[in-house]
């Protein structure tokens, strides 16, 4: 994929993102917080489920392949869902996601320079650790009131 198009489509998933925790914390406000991330699964699920037989190409015969962290994914957005959807209660949609994309971003640069989980490694430069910085900053911008 060209790197303008990886980019456009990045931007276009985060907006979506942004829009997640509100959407599931008005779901959890009607039916409790686990039976909505219960319910975000369930249909973000049916919609893969729908792409990957359009798709086709699939090889579940090659899942004892797979090492034990790279069943990882679905915990980690399991977390990620519950947790949005309680803390924007309290930090807005700006600040739940404002802080989340500051984790993101602090461990991807850790991520990259150990080479985690097969990334290409890539040193931690003054640009990153000011790029960090500085999203740290617009949290703080976002979430005080």
């Amino acid at each position: 994929m060209a790197r303008g198009v990886a980019l456009l489509l990045s931007a276009f998933a985060g907006m979506l993102v942004a829009m997640q925790p509100p959407i599931n914390s008005r779901l959890g406000r009607e039916v409790g917080t686990f039976a909505a991330a219960t319910i975000s699964f369930f249909v973000g699920t049916v919609a893969l489920l729908v792409v990957a037989l359009i798709a086709g190409g699939n090889h579940p015969g090659k899942l004892g392949s797979v090492p034990w962290w790279g069943f990882l994914g679905g915990f980690i957005g399991a977390v990620f869902v519950a947790s949005s959807l309680v803390t924007v209660r309290s930090l807005g949609a700006g600040g739940a996601v404002a802080a989340t994309v500051a984790g993101q971003l602090t461990a991807s640069v850790v991520l990259d320079r150990v080479g985690a989980f097969g990334l290409t490694e890539k040193p931690i430069t003054a640009g990153r650790i000011v790029g960090v910085l500085l999203l740290a900053a617009g949290v703080l911008l976002i979430v005080r009131d």
